[in-house]
């Protein structure tokens, strides 16, 4: 099979036979075969079953549902799971995502042998609620990532069908794929501009707390990435930092104490000087953050995934 669209929907109910109809249209057109697998994330409305009549009339069409609503993540990772097509496409449900970019997409990673190819809507429609903090997102992630994309969390992206079946998406990770991608080896990512619709039915699901919750998911997947194998290496190195600056300052001021009665001068006990309490709350916390680290390490050696490594070709 050529190609699996992957859309996870909530309700959509009103979008879902034109945005059906128009991927079918662009895969007759270029002689693709096909699949379009729906994740209904819970809908509350009559999404499931429109899918279900849906797929009456277009066997290609495939169905999921959820039993409540788990987040754009999840549907993604379970859509994934389900898909047969040696080139998978995600896209949103609400038309904002054009079919007729499909077989651009591709080609290029056909002929160009690329691993992930990030859509970028150069020009968009979102409200400035919605703008500002992708921006913002997007600048944050190129810093921390090292991947040079304009739009890390355009909802239509193409991949090879190692990457999908390869990558784990949860939490508010989708937002992070190519990030997600790059720490399991894939480093062919690209970019592509897309175009952006205004949305035509529904409302937009983004709200002020995904903000917050995809910084945070930035910070875990750049730490787990980087550490999760090596955890005392993070907490080690500065529980060590921590423990000996504690002892250079606890010192200091033992010594400063024993010059100035050498010397004769007035002088303050050790208790009495600040830098005394902040030397104690060094050296208190340079041990906890050792002992975490070789907690993590102790975990990190027993975790039955410590060993599993993305092996990609194998010659016997």
């Amino acid at each position: 099979m050529d190609i699996s669209v992957v859309v996870p929907l909530f309700n959509e109910d009103e979008s879902l036979p034109e945005l059906t109809a128009w991927i079918d249209k662009v895969m007759f057109e270029n002689n693709f075969s096909y699949e379009i697998v729906l994740v209904d994330d819970g809908s509350t409305d009559q999404s499931w079953e429109v899918i279900e009549s849906l797929r009456l009339q277009n066997p290609a069409i495939k169905g999921i549902k959820f039993r409540r609503n788990y987040g754009k993540s999840a549907a993604l990772n379970v859509g994934f799971e389900a898909t047969q097509g040696d080139v998978v496409i995600t896209m949103d449900a609400d038309l904002q995502d054009s079919p007729d970019e499909i077989p651009e997409l591709y080609r290029r990673i056909k002929e160009e042998k690329l691993d992930l190819i990030s859509g970028w809507k150069k020009k968009r429609y979102d409200p400035i609620t919605k703008t500002v903090p992708t921006k913002l997102f997007n600048a944050a992630t190129r810093k921390m990532s090292g991947i040079e994309l304009n739009d890390f969390n355009c909802g239509l992206k193409a991949y090879r069908s190692d990457v999908v079946k390869t990558i784990e998406v949860y939490g508010e990770m989708h937002r992070y794929i190519p990030v997600i991608a790059k720490w399991a080896g894939f480093n062919k990512i690209a970019e592509q501009v897309v175009e952006h619709r205004a949305r035509k039915y529904g409302t937009t699901k983004f709200g002020f707390s995904r903000f917050i919750n995809g910084f945070l998911d930035l910070l875990s997947i750049f730490f787990v990435g980087k550490f999760g194998k090596r955890p005392m290496h993070f907490f080690g190195s500065l529980g060590v930092l921590s423990f000996f600056l504690g002892i250079i300052m606890s010192l200091y001021v033992l010594v400063e104490k024993q010059v100035l009665i050498w010397k004769g001068l007035a002088y303050r006990d050790v208790t009495q000087q600040p830098l005394f309490y902040l030397s104690l709350v060094a050296i208190v916390v340079g041990s906890q953050m050792f002992l975490a680290g070789f907690i993590a390490e102790l975990l990190s050696r027993n975790a039955p995934e410590r060993n599993q490594y993305l092996i990609e070709k194998e010659l016997k």
